[in-house]
């Protein structure tokens, strides 16, 4: 922290396997360490190592571990945006890590920015979005979480696949069964339309039956 106040630019060299101090601080699980360094410059959040990884990528990788994801996205919240060499974001990299937990905080913090849709379908350098990736994963929460999130299932990327042709390039059954029903046209009416006539139908039902139910035999009423 000396070291720190002397020489702040020294937080932003890279040693020689492309990692800053903070980086290594999060790699040896030093968190106070790591929380004094955000005090002191909290755009350090930013700062790229090897492949253009930020610390919150590199927290997304390894694990939420003492909610320094909330932190990160506390001190610095546009730093969801930033992505790494392949063009990667903190989405892309919890969808690949299958770290669930991980992408409902993102999503809870994208919803309150005004680029939420944007990120949520961002691509990477293979065209492929968060949803690309969960469906190859096979990660049916992961799926039902961003498609409710305006996830668009159409997107394709550089092979043309949407999320529903990598589920099937990869035989995922469970991802195919959640992203088909949302590619069958009129899906969505049909069923509003099969809800509406139940409910019509219940309802007259119900009436003939029990308009009349102080007016009936016990007998009948027992049937």
């Amino acid at each position: 922290m000396e070291m720190m106040k002397l020489k702040p630019s020294f937080a932003r060299k890279l040693n020689q396997q492309g990692l800053k101090p903070i980086h290594l601080a999060l790699e040896k699980g030093h968190k106070e360490m790591v929380l004094r360094f955000l005090q002191m410059d909290k755009d350090l959040v930013r700062v790229t190592g090897k492949n253009g990884e930020t610390p919150l990528h590199y927290i997304i990788k390894v694990g939420n571990h003492d909610s320094l994801l909330e932190t990160f996205l506390k001190a610095c919240p546009d730093c969801i945006r930033d992505v790494t060499t392949e063009n990667r974001s903190a989405l892309h990299i919890a969808a690949e890590k299958k770290r669930l937990d991980v992408l409902q905080i993102l999503i809870r913090m994208l919803k309150k920015k005004d680029y939420y849709q944007e990120e949520v379908n961002r691509k990477d350098e293979d065209g492929n979005t968060a949803l690309h990736i969960a469906a190859r994963n096979n990660q049916t929460v992961m799926l039902k979480l961003l498609l409710s999130s305006k996830a668009d299932k159409h997107a394709t990327n550089q092979s043309d696949l949407t999320a529903l042709g990598v589920a099937e390039q990869h035989n995922n059954r469970k991802s195919i069964r959640i992203l088909h029903g949302c590619f069958i046209p009129g899906v969505a009416d049909i069923k509003s339309k099969w809800e509406k006539q139940i409910v019509k139908y219940t309802a007259k039902a119900s009436s003939v039956i029990f308009d009349d139910l102080d007016n009936i035999s016990s007998d009948d009423r027992n049937a």
